[in-house]
């Protein structure tokens, strides 16, 4: 029921009270009805989300995890990913729906704008983890950092000031991580609009997460003894295209001495 249709029940009934003292009980449990019918279609359009992952859970349990259950039972037993994947927190960029990885197959880090910081020990050190367990303990054989159209957070680095001021108290840090990739855009791509700035600063953010990668040294020993491949890649939902390379890091085996 819409909200002038409400107001204007109530004032009909609210006259109808004045008019016949008598209905009051009868007005009074007409309006409740009218309150009630209101705030029911009110919710109808909005997600209870316990309900949501309830249901959400329902349907996975039944409809894959109870449908597989040679899979599920080798999964209790271990995991053994081939693929690490540097995603996007954008909630329109789940790597395991685009590339319908199963249970096992990735392991997977997301974060603002999908970006892979340098070797450091305190500052990323969450990152650096991640990296070391799916490189040595896991033994993956591919990296993967995977790009997006549309992306908040490169528009975001895009945006920062050349004095480099500041409006938030992370993301701005955190995706200067690419500062360089920026700074390439806005030099060799200076005549675009905006919009492809940011465009090919997405693609060309995720160039600078591959070299990032190559700072880790277990990274760099692993894809010299040809263990490890990166790989880069580039999804756009806009259009459903899905671009996929690889990147000549020409590396050389550390020196010993």
């Amino acid at each position: 029921m819409a909200m002038d249709a409400y107001d204007g029940a109530v004032a009909e009934l609210s006259k109808l009270i004045s008019e016949k003292a008598g209905l009051k009980s009868v007005a009074a449990a007409k309006i409740n009805q009218i309150t009630a019918e209101l705030e029911a279609s009110s919710k109808s359009g909005q997600c209870d989300p316990v309900e949501r992952m309830k249901t959400g859970f329902h349907h996975f349990k039944t409809e894959k995890y109870e449908k597989n259950p040679e899979l599920y039972s080798a999964l209790a037993k271990g995991q053994s990913p081939k693929f690490m994947v540097f995603a996007c927190s954008d909630s329109r960029v789940c790597p395991s729906h685009i590339l319908n990885f199963q249970p096992g197959e990735a392991f997977v880090v997301r974060n603002i704008a999908n970006m892979v910081p340098p070797y450091d020990k305190t500052k990323y050190s969450g990152v650096g983890a991640a990296i070391e367990y799916a490189v040595l303990h896991l033994k993956v054989e591919n990296i993967v950092v995977v790009g997006h159209s549309c992306c908040g957070g490169i528009k975001g680095l895009m945006s920062i000031p050349d004095d480099g001021t500041t409006n938030s108290d992370f993301i701005e840090q955190w995706v200067n991580i690419c500062s360089t990739a920026k700074n390439k855009v806005k030099s060799e791509f200076k005549d675009l609009s905006f919009a492809d700035q940011c465009k090919n600063c997405e693609k060309e953010a995720v160039n600078v997460s591959l070299g990032n990668l190559l700072t880790y040294p277990f990274v760099r020993d692993s894809v010299v003894k040809g263990t490890l491949a990166l790989k880069g890649a580039y999804y756009d939902f806009v259009v459903g295209t899905f671009d996929l390379w690889n990147l000549d890091f020409k590396v050389i085996p550390s020196l010993t001495v």
